[in-house]
């Protein structure tokens, strides 16, 4: 079912699901998360992208605080490089729980990219 609000130029580019969980803890025993996040991928098929790239790198890493996350530093960069059509996580705590993290991922509407 394709949206109004996605454009052929959007398809064209890949498109990213974010996956995050903040404990390895959860990574452990908070599996129904982990398959509902993964899910998300159906969705973006069903939306149009044929390239969908699972960004999962951060599993078990924090988004409070200054922990790096080599993940979600990739997905930036690859929005800000016009890379990108769409960025989708399952809830937006997964992109950010700081501001200068949010900050980042909020390029994705200067970019272009559907989030």
């Amino acid at each position: 079912m394709m949206s109004e609000k996605i454009r052929p130029h959007h398809l064209e580019r890949k498109a990213i699901l974010y996956i995050r969980q903040s404990s390895a803890h959860q990574v452990l025993h908070n599996r129904e998360s982990s398959a509902l996040q993964y899910a998300m991928r159906d969705r973006l098929i069903g939306l149009g992208w044929s390239e969908i790239e699972t960004v999962d790198d951060d599993l078990g890493r924090s988004a409070a605080g200054g922990v790096a996350r080599a993940g979600f530093e990739r997905m930036v960069a690859d929005v800000c490089l016009g890379k990108v059509g769409a960025v989708a996580a399952r809830e937006v705590s997964r992109f950010a729980r700081n501001s200068r993290d949010w900050r980042s991922s909020s390029k994705c509407v200067a970019s272009s990219t559907r989030c």
